[in-house]
């Protein structure tokens, strides 16, 4: 288990990156660029679409959680992981009901489209990404410095490896 859970921790929030990167800087904008796209339609596929990507967000921070808690840690990582989950929360748990709201008012015709809320979310995925790239930077070099720490042994010693 301890292979996997070393790999996870460097591939899930990697993944992860990706998904941010793909749903949030590639198909959320350019979906209202494509001919025929009402905002009332946009909104609905980017409600399902990022229904979805949440869906997903928390599966990745279920196993990165468990990577974490399976393997050594040093405090950096502790606290990008505490982060992580923390961003992830108030996303699904106080953003999005509030963006569903929104969203459901915009399809209804009650209300106009734009809402500081879409730029509240969009903050909180930025600040996400940022810190998914932090813990992914931690996890590269805390599975580099083992590696690099017997390199540095046996060069002191004077041992060489064949």
């Amino acid at each position: 288990m301890r292979p996997v859970a070393l790999t996870a921790r460097l591939v899930i929030p990697a993944i992860w990156l990706g998904l941010i990167i793909a749903i949030d800087l590639i198909e959320a904008p350019l979906k209202f660029q494509a001919p025929g796209i009402t905002i009332p339609l946009g909104l609905g596929i980017g409600r399902l679409v990022f229904t979805a990507m949440n869906i997903v967000e928390g599966v990745l921070a279920l196993i990165l959680i468990a990577a974490v808690v399976t393997t050594r840690q040093i405090r950096p990582a502790w606290t990008l992981l505490a982060t992580i989950a923390g961003l992830l929360i108030v996303k699904v748990t106080v953003v999005r009901p509030l963006l569903n709201a929104r969203t459901g008012a915009v399809l209804a015709g009650t209300a106009e489209a734009g809402s500081s809320v879409h730029i509240i979310y969009i903050a909180l995925d930025a600040a996400l990404f940022c810190v998914l790239a932090a813990f992914t930077w931690v996890q590269a070099r805390a599975l580099v410095a083992p590696t690099a720490a017997a390199s540095a042994t046996n060069t002191v010693t004077g041992s060489r490896r064949r």
